[in-house]
């Protein structure tokens, strides 16, 4: 088995292949990009910049699903 990188996502370490980008987190975690918002390392990560965005070893990535209501 190949290294792997061990990140925060949510609070909580989790490893993840190194090829893994903010995208693939996005849809591991939820079945809708346009209601949820991602920040990594305390920066806003752009909606159109996750599959670009490569994690690295130690990143803290936060992935908050957004929720209509009044």
């Amino acid at each position: 088995m190949g290294k792997t990188l061990t990140i925060l996502l949510n609070g909580k370490p989790v490893e993840v292949d190194p090829e893994t980008t903010v995208g693939r987190l996005v849809d591991r975690a939820v079945p809708d990009r346009s209601r949820v918002a991602v920040e990594c390392n305390r920066e806003i990560v752009l909606r159109g910049d996750y599959d670009a965005t490569a994690v690295e070893e130690g990143d803290r990535i936060e992935i908050v699903t957004l929720m209509g209501g009044g």
